[in-house]
């Protein structure tokens, strides 16, 4: 029998009521997604981070060896860097053992979000050309808590270079992964812009030995702890992170 009643898909309040529904999803999806977006950025309520003066150039037995340069990024990732990164600092220091150390740190304001996060050794030595290998997770003792880091071993011809690095979210020092991902987010929802930093310790050794690594891994420890102990204890735990 023929009807001459519209369906309930063509009634024009029901479909008006369906577009009104969804534009008010689409407006309160705009509104929380502004309302979470974090604003308040914690580097401007925090004493300025300036690398030349904070690490200080000669601590306990070492001092800067300049004529030895860290591995640096090529000219396109150093590009990149200065993008991303507020400040960098590259040395070498020497000890009066004649014991080499390389440190290299890049600190940024912003590292909420992967397009930001620090730059790890293993991506930065394997653009220059370098075998990147052994990557694993470690601890090291330093003053009162356990650092978090991460070992590597990059080789380059006759270049051997033990590496040991870890990241830092304001206050807090970790290693790239879910967990640090997740701290990011945290921070995030609560309205933050974190600021960190990647810190890099390396040096050279003559052979692949185990016993070569063991004693680069000692050499970083204590290298660490020295320049941990130089510092400040304000300034501290933003490139050590603190006790948890």
């Amino acid at each position: 029998m023929a009807s001459s009643e519209l369906s309930v898909g063509q009634d024009p309040r029901v479909n008006m009521a369906v577009v009104l529904f969804s534009l008010a999803l689409m407006l309160a999806g705009l509104g929380l997604a502004e309302w979470l977006t974090p604003r308040r950025v914690l580097a401007d309520e925090l004493p300025p981070i300036n690398l030349v003066q904070n690490v200080p150039e000669s601590f306990g037995r070492w001092k800067v060896d300049p004529s030895v340069v860290p591995v640096l990024p090529d000219p396109t990732v150093t590009e990149q860097l200065d993008a991303l990164y507020s400040e960098t600092l590259n040395r070498t220091y020497i000890r009066e053992d004649g014991a080499r150390v390389m440190l290299s740190i890049a600190y940024g304001k912003n590292q909420n979000s992967a397009s930001t996060a620090a730059h790890r050794p293993e991506f930065c030595y394997s653009a220059q050309g370098f075998v990147v290998k052994q990557s694993v997770k470690d601890k090291v003792q330093v003053m009162d808590h356990n650092l978090r880091v991460v070992r590597l071993l990059a080789t380059a011809g006759q270049r051997r270079e033990p590496i040991t690095y870890w990241v830092t979210l304001g206050k807090t020092a970790s290693v790239p992964g879910l967990s640090r991902k997740l701290a990011q987010m945290k921070h995030g929802l609560q309205g933050w812009i974190m600021d960190g930093m990647l810190m890099r310790v390396s040096s050279l050794v003559p052979t692949l030995d185990a016993s070569e690594q063991e004693a680069a891994r000692v050499l970083h420890t204590q290298f660490i702890n020295d320049l941990a102990k130089a510092m400040p204890e304000a300034e501290r735990s933003r490139f050590f992170g603190s006790k948890d």
